[in-house]
């Protein structure tokens, strides 16, 4: 099974309780190196533009931006998890608990890393890529990555545990009628107190990705899809690279 993305959900729709929970787990999903990798991929295809203000959608715990914040650029980050947000506030980033429709600023470059578009069903997608549109700078450049059919139905599918001394969790992951349906449960101990019994508290819920077909991206009125590149994450060519300029 592939382990889960760091951004995690980005559908209003759904419960925000899973977003918190994703914040909890994280540390225990092995995700480092997966994302190590792909915040490299990005910095790579952003050099060639020569940026100087970005918006991280689905930032997590600020990771990419303080890599772009190296380089000189000024970001700036949104994620529906308050979670995550309170941290990159904590480490001086600046960051927003709201939607990207919600967002007013205007940026050279937008990037939604680690299957944030998977999060979303076609209609959010679409609305989702015109409020992109809508924060870039004339001639800006938006960056995402989707998982391919095969990194869903062949990687991602099926059980995960990993624990420590004071967490467990279990992921079971289902993919059918094209969307992945992924249970979280973590059990965490709760009383640390010395001479008290231990006892563990249960948090579960479900996260839903989608499947999209690269057509969906070809075809849209504000935004040119420029570029496309399959590439090897977990697996053989289970993700796939979009690269956007507004129209």
């Amino acid at each position: 099974m592939r382990r889960l993305t760091e951004s995690c959900n980005w559908s209003k729709n759904n419960n925000m309780t899973n977003l918190d929970l994703y914040a909890k787990a994280e540390h225990l999903l092995g995700i480092e190196e997966a994302t190590e990798a792909l915040y490299d991929l990005y910095r790579s295809e952003l050099d060639e533009y020569k940026i100087k203000t970005l918006l991280d959608v689905g930032c997590g715990r600020g990771g990419f931006m303080q890599r772009l914040m190296s380089d000189g650029v000024t970001c700036r980050g949104v994620d529906l998890s308050q979670v995550m947000v309170d941290e990159c506030i904590a480490k001086g980033l600046d960051a927003e608990c709201i939607d990207i429709a919600d967002e007013d600023g205007k940026y050279d470059a937008v990037v939604a890393i680690f299957d944030v578009l998977n999060f979303l069903n076609q209609e959010e997608l679409l609305n989702f890529l015109d409020a992109v549109a809508s924060r870039l700078n004339d001639d800006g450049v938006f960056i995402a990555d989707i998982n391919t059919l095969y990194g869903f139905s062949d990687v991602a599918e099926g059980t995960m545990s990993s624990e420590n001394e004071k967490e467990f969790l279990v992921v079971d992951a289902v993919f059918e009628d094209e969307k992945l349906y992924t249970k979280f449960t973590l059990f965490k101990k709760e009383n640390e107190e010395k001479n008290e019994d231990s006892r563990y508290t249960k948090y579960q819920d479900t996260i839903v990705q989608y499947f999209h077909k690269i057509r969906i991206f070809e075809k849209l009125s504000s935004l040119k899809l420029v570029e496309k590149q399959t590439f090897s994450l977990y697996d053989t060519k289970d993700k796939t690279l979009l690269i956007f300029k507004k129209r």
